[in-house]
C-alpha cells in the first residue's frame, strides 16, 4: 500500500511540477528530414549527422513544486560540433504544435550559420547574439517566426522580481538580448547560472566545467568523452582502487566454507551494454592510474604471413589524402600496394549461377548487337530521303547550301564507354547474410554476374577490390584489368577474394580514377561496390574518412569520370548523400539480391 500510494504521489506532484504541453509535443524523428533539408539549405556543413542531444544539469534556479518533485534538474539544449548537429529529442514547450515544430527549425538555422565559431570561439552571450543577427539579416523570412518564438520564450521566463539582485540583473540581460540582438556586451556575475534559453545554442553557463586534470595526468588522444556515442555528460574524478590491496583468507581444508576479499576492484568490469549504461548516467566518474586496463581489448589484425598472402606488385603507389581540417590534400600520405591472388587456377562459372548468368547474357548480348539507322552519312545503303529534301529546297530557294552527306546506313550500335568496379573487400564482409551467405560471397557471386554480363556486351570494363590497414598499406587487389580478357583466369581470381582489414575508401578511389582515366572512352563510369562508410585504425574513423572519400569524389567528376555507389548498408543514407549526391547512389534492401540487381543497374546506367 505504501508503495502504491509513493507512486501516485511521484506522478501527481511530477505533473504539477512539470510546465511541458505533452498534446504538442513534437519530436526530433518527425522534424528530422525537414530539419537536415533546412540545415543544409541555409549553408549547413552537408557532412554533419543529425542526432538526439543529451540533457544537462543547468544548475540554474528551480520552482518549490520542481523541489519537491525532485525534477527540473537537467534540460537538453541544441549544440554542434564538427562530426554531429545536436538538437533535443523532444519538444514541448510551447502550447501549439506548430511554435514548437518551428523552434527546430530556428535551431537548425542557427546552427547553419554558426560554421566559423571554432575560428573565433565568443562568449556564450555574444555568441548566440552574432549567431542570430546573422539568421535574421541572411535570411529575413524568419524574421516573423523568430518574434513569436522571441516572444513565447520570455512568457516562460522567470520574473525578475522574485529573484535576487545578481539573478534579476542577468535575467534582464538575457531578455533585452532576446529581443535585441546584439545590445548586451557581457552576461553580469551571479551565484546561480540562469535559466535556460531555447533559442540559443550549447555550451551555455549551465555547461559544467570538463574534469579537471594537469597535463601529465591527459594522454594524448584520451580524456575525451565520444559525444556522439553518449552525449555530454557530467564528470568527477575519483581515485583509483588500489589493487595490490587485496586479502584473500583461505585454509585448505575450509576452501568451499569461506573467504574474505577486501577492496574489491570493479571499475573495469567488462559490459557489452556499456554504451546504453553510459547513456542513462547522469555523472561519469573517471580515474586515471596510469596503467593499462587488461579489460579494454583493442587489437589490430596482423598482416598474413607473405607465404599466405596475396603477391604485392611493385613497391607500392604513394597518393595525396585530404585533410579537411586544414582545407588541403597531404601529398604521398598513403601507400597504397597493388596486389594479385596468388597461385590462382583457372575456374568454370558456379553451378548456381549458370542459369542466372545464361539469361544475363542473352540481354547482354542484344546491347551489343543492337543495330541503328545513321542518318546524313555521306555514303549508305539507301538514299536518305530527309535529307535529299532538305537539299533540294535549299538549292531550289538559293539558300547557301552546306555540305552534308544524303545517304543513310543500318550499322551496329557501337557503345563508347568503359567502367570500373571497385569492391569494398574489408573485414565487415566477413558478416552473415543468411544462414548460408555472408557478404563476402554475395560480392563474390556479383562480380561473376557482372563480368558475364558485360563481356556479352563487349563493353571494356575492369575489376579491382580495396581494403587497408592505416595509410601504409592500403591493398588494391587486382582482378581483372581493362586489358585482360574475361576467362577461366579472371573467374580464378573472383573466387579468391576474402576479406581483408578495413576501408581506406579515398587512396582506393584515387587509384581506380587513374586507372580509368588511361581508356578513351565516351563515357567512364566508376562504380564502387561497398557495404559501409569509409573507416580505418586511424583518424580516418568518422569525419576525416567521409571528406577524404567526397574529396576523391570531387576529383573523379572533375577528371570527367561517373561515379556511382551500391550499397547494402541500410543506414547509407546518413552519409551517402553527402558523398554522391542525390541520385548517385542506391541501397540494396536485401544483400542476396545484390548478384541480380547489379548487371541490371549497369545496364539503365549505360542505356
Amino acid at each position: 500500500m505504501e508503495e502504491f500510494v509513493g507512486k501516485l504521489w511521484h506522478k501527481l506532484i511530477s505533473r504539477a511540477a512539470s510546465r511541458e504541453h505533452h498534446d504538442a509535443a513534437v519530436t526530433l524523428d518527425e522534424m528530422r528530414t525537414t530539419v537536415g533539408v533546412m540545415f543544409r539549405a541555409l549553408g549547413g556543413d552537408g557532412g554533419l549527422r543529425v542526432e538526439a542531444a543529451t540533457a544537462t544539469d543547468h544548475g540554474a534556479r528551480r520552482r518549490w513544486l520542481q523541489h519537491i518533485a525532485g525534477s527540473g534538474t537537467s534540460v537538453e539544449l541544441a549544440w554542434r560540433d564538427g562530426e554531429t548537429l545536436r538538437l533535443p529529442a523532444r519538444i514541448a514547450l510551447f502550447a501549439e504544435r506548430r511554435m514548437n515544430r518551428d523552434l527546430y527549425i530556428w535551431l537548425a538555422a542557427l546552427a547553419a550559420v554558426a560554421t566559423d565559431e571554432h575560428q573565433l570561439p565568443r562568449p556564450w552571450l555574444a555568441r548566440n547574439q552574432v549567431l542570430t543577427l546573422r539568421v535574421l539579416n541572411r535570411f529575413p523570412g524568419l524574421k516573423t517566426r523568430y518574434a513569436r518564438l522571441c516572444e513565447a520564450q520570455l512568457a516562460l521566463r522567470p520574473a525578475t522580481a522574485s529573484l535576487p539582485d545578481d539573478e534579476a540583473a542577468q535575467e534582464i540581460a538575457i531578455q533585452q538580448a532576446l529581443q535585441e540582438p546584439g545590445s548586451v556586451a557581457a552576461l553580469p556575475p551571479a551565484r546561480k547560472a540562469p535559466h535556460p534559453v531555447y533559442l540559443w545554442l550549447h555550451p551555455s553557463p549551465p555547461l559544467q566545467q570538463a574534469v579537471g586534470g594537469s597535463e601529465d595526468d591527459t594522454d594524448e588522444g584520451e580524456g575525451e568523452t565520444r559525444d556522439s556515442e553518449i552525449g555530454k555528460r557530467h564528470g568527477e574524478r575519483v581515485d583509483a582502487t588500489e589493487r595490490e590491496a587485496g586479502m584473500i583468507a583461505l585454509r585448505m581444508e575450509n576452501i568451499l566454507t569461506w573467504g574474505e576479499f577486501v577492496n574489491v576492484n570493479r571499475e573495469t568490469e567488462e559490459d557489452d551494454d556499456s554504451g546504453s549504461v553510459a547513456a542513462e548516467m547522469e555523472t561519469l566518474s573517471i580515474t586515471r592510474d596510469k596503467r593499462t586496463v587488461a579489460s579494454r581489448l583493442r587489437f589490430d589484425l596482423d598482416l598474413p604471413c607473405s607465404e599466405y598472402d596475396d603477391q604485392s606488385l611493385g613497391e607500392g603507389i604513394l597518393l595525396p589524402e585530404w585533410d579537411y581540417r586544414r582545407r588541403a590534400l597531404r601529398p604521398d600520405y598513403c601507400r597504397l600496394q597493388p596486389m594479385l591472388a596468388r597461385d590462382v587456377t583457372a575456374l568454370d562459372l558456379p553451378p548456381h549461377l549458370r542459369r542466372t548468368a545464361h539469361h544475363l547474357r542473352r540481354q547482354f548480348e542484344s546491347l551489343a548487337h543492337g543495330r541503328t539507322w545513321l542518318r546524313a552519312q555521306p555514303d549508305g545503303s539507301e538514299l536518305d530521303l530527309t535529307a535529299w529534301l532538305d537539299y533540294a529546297t535549299a538549292r531550289h530557294s538559293g539558300h547557301p547550301i552546306r555540305e552534308q552527306g544524303l545517304y543513310r546506313d543500318f550499322r551496329n550500335n557501337q557503345r563508347d564507354l568503359a567502367c570500373l568496379l571497385l569492391a569494398d573487400l574489408s573485414l565487415s564482409t566477413d558478416a552473415a547474410v543468411n544462414n548460408e551467405q555472408k557478404i563476402i560471397d554475395v560480392i563474390r557471386d556479383s562480380l561473376f554476374l557482372f563480368a558475364e554480363a558485360l563481356s556479352a556486351a563487349g563493353d571494356r570494363f575492369a575489376m579491382y577490390g580495396f581494403s587497408s590497414r592505416k595509410r601504409e598499406h592500403v591493398r588494391f587487389h587486382a582482378i581483372k584489368a581493362f586489358e585482360e580478357g574475361y576467362d577461366g583466369t579472371i573467374r580464378g581470381r573472383i573466387q579468391a577474394i576474402r576479406p581483408g582489414y578495413y576501408t581506406r575508401m579515398g587512396a582506393a578511389l584515387r587509384q581506380a580514377s587513374r586507372l580509368l582515366g588511361s581508356q578513351r572512352a565516351g563515357r567512364q563510369l566508376l562504380l564502387l561496390l561497398t557495404d559501409g562508410k569509409p573507416n580505418d585504425l586511424d583518424h580516418y574513423e568518422g569525419r576525416y574518412g567521409i571528406e577524404d572519400t567526397r574529396q576523391a569524389l570531387h576529383e573523379a567528376r572533375q577528371e570527367g569520370f561517373y561515379p556511382f555507389c551500391v550499397t547494402i548498408d541500410q543506414q547509407a543514407g546518413d552519409y551517402l548523400p553527402h558523398l554522391f549526391g542525390p541520385g548517385n547512389y542506391v541501397v540494396i534492401r536485401r544483400p542476396d539480391e545484390l548478384p541480380r540487381q547489379l548487371p541490371l543497374l549497369y545496364a539503365r546506367l549505360t542505356g
